[in-house]
């Protein structure tokens, strides 16, 4: 029997590969290697060109038939920032805790996963792993495309666990059963530009972007519902081609994102802005990217499953939430039901990113309970 893996020795060689999104190369190979120890058929493609690419995508597949059980990924970090104490892709184990960037979002998880399957390899059905370059970015070659491989072959997994850091203040305190929808939009007002002592001779567009910047502040979407909280619009940036004082901009254009629920969908909230936007600023034009559309996993296998290991492990019995970002459980829908479970997050994205050296152990020994309760 092959040797079992140690997550956190796998976590930090993954962490030592740089892999800024969207990823490729290095990284890949590593994993690549452990997985085809451990008896995965590993299939790797890169597509795309910039600025969404080029992306790498994973797909690893051990067994056969039976009940198929998916673990989704992403390698692909964001970018590391100032003001590290070390240098962020040399990952330092230090007083219980490893430090790099990916340490908890979500190299661990993945290291995690591997592990697990490194002790379970007499499972009476299918595993596969589907690893993404491109989940930080805006996923136009990762996930989707993920997807579109499995569909072109027939193959289907039951039930998908994502690794994505869940947890708040405990490991196991929270799965997250669905995620809320997410679309950003920029919204551009024409004017005619002069100088500010002849306003005659000029069209102010920023009266008019003001209007519908308070028609949409005022904007009630919904009330939310028992899973999700209410959809919320928030503006992130109000800008013109020339910030002299003495000018009058020829245009003018606001900046929002709208987080929503399942009672919305993204177009609609493109088609409610635009409405918004042509009443209160005639000829104003709307530029949308609906990043996922809101998704919820209903109550069944994978639930059960994945809550009864934990509290094997932890002796929690977990919240089941919807909040906070989106994952690629969006895409991973389309398949089969979609959880995500991970690592406490609260160092996701900052300067000093870390994740206890006893949570990633642990957080193994759930996913390779949740193994052994899927396969028995």
């Amino acid at each position: 029997m092959t040797s079992s893996i140690d997550p956190v020795d796998l976590a930090a060689r993954l962490i030592a590969c740089p892999s800024i999104t969207p990823a490729r190369g290095e990284v890949f190979d590593l994993l690549d290697a452990e997985l085809t120890a451990i008896g995965f058929t590993v299939h790797r493609w890169v597509m795309g060109e910039e600025p969404d690419g080029p992306t790498e995508n994973l797909v690893a597949i051990r067994g056969s038939g039976g009940s198929h059980f998916g673990f989704a990924g992403h390698l692909d970090v964001v970018p590391p920032g100032d003001g590290w104490a070390t240098d962020p892709f040399e990952p330092v184990i230090e007083d219980g805790v490893l430090t790099g960037r990916g340490a908890n979002d979500m190299k661990s998880a993945i290291a995690a996963f591997v592990a697990a399957a490194s002790e379970f390899q007499e499972q009476a059905g299918t595993i596969s792993l589907l690893i993404t370059g491109d989940e930080e970015g805006y996923a136009t070659y990762g996930t989707p495309r993920i997807i579109d491989w499995l569909n072109e072959r027939g193959i289907r997994p039951d039930m998908i666990l994502i690794g994505e850091p869940t947890s708040v203040d405990r490991l196991g305190d929270t799965i997250k059963i669905g995620r809320r929808g997410s679309v950003n939009m920029w919204i551009d007002v024409p004017g005619t530009q002069g100088h500010v002592a002849y306003p005659h001779r000029a069209d102010n567009p920023m009266p008019k972007l003001a209007r519908v910047i308070a028609a949409l502040d005022a904007l009630h979407l919904d009330d939310g519902t028992d899973a999700f909280p209410p959809s919320n619009l928030e503006f992130t940036g109000v800008s013109t081609p020339t910030h002299a004082s003495n000018v009058i901009p020829a245009s003018a254009t606001a900046q929002l994102n709208i987080r929503f629920n399942n009672l919305q969908q993204g177009q609609r909230l493109v088609e409610l802005v635009e409405e918004i936007a042509e009443r209160e600023a005639p000829g104003s034009t709307v530029r949308a990217r609906i990043s996922g559309e809101a998704f919820l996993t209903p109550p069944g296998e994978l639930y059960d499953v994945l809550v009864s290991a934990i509290r094997d492990e932890t002796g929690i019995d977990p919240e089941l939430s919807t909040s906070g970002g989106t994952s690629d459980g969006r895409f991973l829908i389309q398949l089969c039901p979609v959880v995500d479970f991970g690592l406490p997050n609260a160092s996701m994205h900052k300067i000093g990113e870390h994740a206890a050296v006893e949570d990633i152990r642990a957080l193994s020994r759930i996913y390779r309970r949740v193994l052994e309760k899927v396969f028995g």
